[in-house]
């Protein structure tokens, strides 16, 4: 019959054209669903609080010219300086945690910029050393806060499909921010010195009271709510945030799992068990975590160990001091040559997050540090030639300066939104504050360090060897991300742990996993999606 096909003793219900070929093949393609709008400003929104930490970065690199005078401050004092804001803001990282899981995430990001606002308030009335770094320890705070959450509240309320764009907003808006403090120390350095950095520095807490204002207007987040039993709210949220109606149903459910609700719970509001705040959380990543949690962990901190350990900060913090031993000696040629830096981070990191959900996560972080072990090398030859030369060699100089150009840009092109994208989307939903946390905790502790020694450090074994160091530790990390970091693209957040627990195996469960997807897609693997009828099969 024309309208009936069997092969093989199969009988399917599917219209058959005379050529073979069924109706279904003349049917329009699926088309790719269009991000979500809602889900983009939610995104936008908590990023916002991430221009906290890229404004006092960028300031700050111009800002301490304008203090050293001023204060009369030595190297060493300037050093501490310029890095213990990231110190402090372990404060504020581990206490993000539990204070996300109490509180929730959005009123834990309101409550980052209102500690931020502060913080710069003190530092732009700042009257001594000592008072400043009051100031920083408050500001410190607030960072910590906002490094943490905003990125765990993204990855909450993305749909998979855009999740990866949508949760390296964070890192887009330090690049702003970066971009904004270079623009304000050129913008105030005509101003007399004792009044020039203060307003640098003060008016960052304006984007605070914008942030704090704008971030009321957010849901909270689903996974938040599923936690506290609270899954009405969950599900308007999630019909919100996702590409489909089914897509919400199969998120609420595969949340509801991770948080131990049962499936036939469907009331708006149901009894939870309390281990939302942090109880049981650390022993189960720390004391006893399992295979799969512990290879989540290490890859959640090793990732953010060796994005700072890389030197991005050094180069940030210290671009001044860079063109300057690059033979540039005016202040406003540094600082213009600052800004340039700070367009080009802005630009590729703009350019990486369309990048993220069509290329993948790992081949741009590893082409990402590949690139920066090849210009942190480049960049340590041409300022060992500049620093051994009597005399100007114009051709070392520009490729010095287009050295730390392009490492900027390499660095923002990959590691670094990949960084918080990963480690935001690996953790299990139990773990996933506390764990994200440590990352961050460890983030900040390796930037404050590099931040305070590098001036001793290319003191002690030059400037140029101090980028040879950095491009060893670059390597380093090219060989880690190879072999231990899986594939996360397309992947839900409750997925996560079948890729993990497998330290030089994950490539075998990766395979599986999106067997077992094709499989669901196509029936039961071998219909090609047709539908069979009972048991029709002749023999």
């Amino acid at each position: 019959m024309a309208s009936m096909g069997e092969q093989n003793g199969v009988v399917s219900t599917r219209p058959v054209m005379a050529d073979n070929r069924s109706f279904a093949d003349f049917e329009p393609a699926v088309k790719k669903p269009k991000r979500n709008k809602f889900a983009f400003a939610c995104a936008i929104l908590a990023s916002l609080t991430s221009i906290l930490l890229g404004y006092d970065i960028g300031v700050m690199s111009g800002a301490i010219i304008y203090i050293q005078e001023d204060l009369k401050i030595n190297d060493v004092q300037k050093e501490i300086l310029m890095g213990i804001l990231n110190v402090y803001s372990l404060v504020g990282s581990c206490a993000a945690g539990r204070t996300s899981d109490w509180v929730g995430r959005r009123y834990t990001i309101v409550l980052a910029g209102a500690i931020f606002f502060l913080g710069a308030l003190l530092m732009g009335f700042a009257t001594s050393y000592a008072f400043l770094m009051v100031g920083r320890f408050v500001a410190g705070i607030g960072v910590g806060y906002a490094l943490m959450i905003a990125p765990v509240y993204t990855a909450e309320v993305s749909p998979a499909s855009s999740r990866g764009f949508l949760t390296s907003f964070p890192e887009v808006f330090i690049n702003g921010g970066i971009l904004l403090g270079y623009v304000s120390n050129y913008a105030f350095s005509k101003l007399p010195t004792d009044l020039g950095w203060r307003f640098m520095l003060g008016v960052g807490a304006i984007p605070s009271v914008f942030l704090a204002v704008g971030v009321l207007a957010m849901p909270e987040s689903p996974r938040w709510l599923v936690m506290q039993g609270r899954l009405g709210e969950a599900k308007k949220v999630l019909d919100k945030t996702s590409d489909s109606i089914e897509e919400a149903q199969l998120r609420l459910s595969e949340i509801k799992e991770a948080a131990g609700i049962p499936q036939e719970c469907t009331d708006d509001v149901v009894k939870v068990q309390k281990r939302s705040h942090g109880e049981g959380v650390w022993k189960e990543l720390l004391l006893y975590p399992t295979p799969a949690v512990r290879h989540v962990l290490i890859c959640g901190i090793g990732i953010h160990f060796f994005q700072q350990a890389s030197g991005i900060d050094a180069v940030v913090l210290y671009s001044p001091t860079i063109f300057e031993k690059a033979g540039i000696t005016s202040s406003d040629g540094k600082l213009l040559a600052t800004v340039a830096v700070g367009f080009v981070k802005t630009i590729t990191i703009l350019i990486a997050t369309f990048l993220l959900d069509r290329i993948g996560r790992r081949p741009l972080l590893l082409s990402s540090i590949i690139g920066m072990v090849a210009s942190l090398t480049t960049l340590g030859f041409s300022l060992t030639i500049i620093d051994h030369s009597h005399e100007k060699i114009p051709w070392a100089i520009g490729l010095c300066i287009t050295m730390v150009l392009a490492y900027v840009a390499l660095f923002s092109i990959g590691m670094g939104p990949i960084t918080w994208v990963y480690s935001s989307e690996i953790f299990p939903l139990r773990l996933r504050a506390q764990g994200a946390s440590m990352g961050v905790a460890v983030n900040r502790v390796t930037s404050g360090v590099i931040s305070m020694t590098f001036i001793s450090l290319y003191k002690a074994i030059s400037i140029g060897g101090a980028f040879f160091l950095f491009a060893g530790v670059a390597m380093v990390a090219t060989l880690f991300f190879y072999m231990f970091y899986p594939e996360t693209q397309g992947k839900t957040l409750e997925e996560m742990e079948g890729l993990f627990g497998k330290f030089f195996g994950w490539r075998e469960e990766a395979k599986k996993l999106k067997m077992k997807k094709t499989m669901k897609v196509s029936g039961d693997g071998t219909s090609n999606g047709q539908i069979q009828l009972g048991n029709t099969t002749t023999k």
